[in-house]
């Protein structure tokens, strides 16, 4: 899920950038590693596309970004903290890793922690709730 944060590290990566390429990840990408993303790939590589900050958006098949990163002259890569020290191996082909700190409270995993708790509180309340339709006798 698109947050804050991301949107915060896109505003960074943009001060590094003279043109930002931004990687969405694909629904399989993201199955590979946890679980399901919440959004699907098109509308996720859409809501990306409608910011000010990239200059183009392309699909993130792959974790391994090194033929990515030649391909496409990439000298600068940004990614969040949470996946600090697994892209180092990109510096050995040239290009400067920015590991943007997220800090603490937002993130995907923590939104829909508390989306499902929400959830759940008012489930119950609503299941509590009597219903004046009904005659109980």
């Amino acid at each position: 899920m698109f947050h804050s944060n991301h949107l915060k590290m896109l505003k960074y990566a943009r001060g590094l950038a003279d043109v930002l390429i931004i990687g969405v990840s694909t629904d399989e990408l993201v199955c590979s590693y946890k679980n399901p993303p919440t959004i699907p790939f098109e509308e996720r590589l859409s809501i990306i596309e409608a910011l000010k900050y990239p200059n183009l958006v392309i699909p993130q098949r792959s974790l391994d970004h090194t033929d990515l990163v030649k391909n496409l002259n990439v000298d600068i890569f940004v990614v969040g903290d949470d996946w600090t020290g697994k892209y180092d191996y990109l510096k050995k082909v040239g290009v400067d890793v920015y590991y943007f700190p997220y800090g603490d409270g937002v993130s995907s995993s923590n939104l829909k922690e508390k989306i499902y708790t929400n959830y759940l509180e008012l489930k119950q309340k609503a299941d509590k709730h009597a219903n004046p339709d009904i005659v109980h006798s």
